[in-house]
């Protein structure tokens, strides 16, 4: 596993070894001791996988503490633009993004840690979007940001006129309305 620094600390692009033949191909898409090794100790609790058409947008999601949660992402059908977006208000960092194309194609994975938002456009007719989580779904600590927002300056690889969100995506406020609920001292792991 290659991991690639992004610009927001802890983000990070993980890229498979990928070992292709005449049958196809093989590889690890996830090894526990390699992530813990390379990235940063975790224990995933919590697969989720979601089906979605082109256009659709998801997002930007995060949980309030304590159930705040770090994410392993990969698209195993079609492609997406996903985006982790630092909401820890102090970090230098604070309200910049970084947006990564993951496919089925290139086998990439998006880390996105604690104390970060995180959504996607599907770019294909179809993508299948696969997360870890390091912590279980609560639905009283759910929040998110709008992904719309144009303070984000996010290019979404699309027009998001004709993007489809759901009613609660629709409604997120918008970043700098957003609660402050996280802090670059906040001890999230």
């Amino acid at each position: 596993m290659n991991v690639i620094s992004t610009s927001l600390e802890g983000v990070v692009i993980l890229e498979p070894r990928v070992f292709e033949d005449a049958r196809g191909y093989f590889f690890e898409s996830f090894s526990q001791r390699e992530f813990d090794e390379k990235v940063r100790p975790i224990r995933f609790v919590q697969d989720n996988e979601s089906r979605s058409s082109r256009g659709v947008m998801r997002g930007l999601h995060y949980q309030r503490m304590p159930h705040t949660q770090s994410k392993l992402v990969r698209c195993t059908q079609g492609c997406v633009v996903d985006v982790a977006v630092d909401i820890r208000h102090g970090s230098p960092t604070f309200g910049q993004h970084v947006a990564v194309e993951l496919s089925a194609e290139n086998h990439r994975q998006l880390f996105i840690p604690r104390g970060f938002a995180h959504g996607f456009a599907v770019l294909s007719d179809i993508a299948v979007f696969e997360y870890k989580c390091d912590n279980f779904y609560a639905p009283a600590s759910d929040a998110g940001i709008s992904l719309l927002d144009e303070r984000l300056d996010i290019d979404w690889r699309m027009p998001v006129a004709d993007a489809l969100l759901s009613e609660k995506d629709l409604h997120h406020p918008l970043f700098d309305e957003a609660p402050a609920d996280f802090h670059i001292d906040d001890r999230l792991y």
